[in-house]
Formats: structure tokens, C-alpha cells, sequence
């Protein structure tokens, strides 16, 4: 029965994904592709915070697959970000594409600890 739970998030983790890419897509200009970088860190920032609120409190393996499983877990997508990185390759922009990996790999980590550190710090106060 679990899986429904993470079907359920997965399918808003898709949909909200798709809005957010799409939004930051049409307001940024061409080059890197933010929307799925924005869509990465702002995840992994997401995943951060639900570490530290689900180790907390705790909830039922349900909610916790609903979060992690399924609504994040369809919301952050390395795979459209290897495709994209993929695409600018094959492209003839190889700098662009070294530039954008590694923006995603060192700012996602990053927004992860800003996640968890935020986090533990608004719910000391």
C-alpha cells in the first residue's frame, strides 16, 4: 500500500517540477538551463530540510516515502540534468557543460546543508 503514498508524490513532485522548470525557463535568457538547475537546488535544499523534519518527528514509512520517495524524489531530476548536460555537449558547448554539472553538483550540496542548517535552526527558535 506504501507505493500509493509514493505515487501520490511523485505525481505532485512531477507536476510541481514541470512548473517551476517552465517558469524559470521562459524568464531566464538561452544558455545554461536554469530551470532544471533552479529546480535541483531548490530540491535538494527541500531534501535537506525533510532529513532533519523527518528524523524529528518522525512520521509513519508512508509520509516518510510520500516526501522523500515520491514528491522530491520526482521533483529533483538528475536525470533530465545528465540529459541537458548531454545535449549541451553534443551541442559544441562542452564549457557550458562543465560549468553547469558542477554548478548543480557543488550548489546542491550546498542547498542541502543550507536546507538542513536552516532547518535546525528555525526549529531551535
Amino acid at each position: 500500500m506504501i507505493w500509493i503514498w509514493i505515487a501520490g508524490g511523485g505525481a505532485l513532485g512531477a507536476v510541481a517540477r514541470v512548473l517551476l522548470a517552465s517558469w524559470i525557463g521562459r524568464i531566464a535568457h538561452e544558455g545554461m538551463p536554469l530551470g532544471i538547475l533552479m529546480v535541483n537546488l531548490v530540491g535538494c535544499g527541500l531534501m535537506g530540510a525533510a532529513f532533519v523534519l523527518l528524523d524529528r518527528f518522525e512520521p509513519t514509512p508512508a509520509v516518510r516515502q510520500f516526501v522523500t520517495a515520491g514528491l522530491l524524489g520526482a521533483f529533483t531530476t538528475f536525470s533530465s540534468f545528465a540529459l541537458e548536460a548531454y545535449h549541451l555537449v553534443i551541442d559544441g558547448r562542452a564549457t557550458l557543460a562543465l560549468g553547469y554539472v558542477m554548478s548543480s553538483i557543488v550548489g546542491g550540496v550546498i542547498a542541502l546543508l543550507l536546507g538542513i542548517a536552516l532547518t535546525e535552526w528555525g526549529l531551535s527558535h
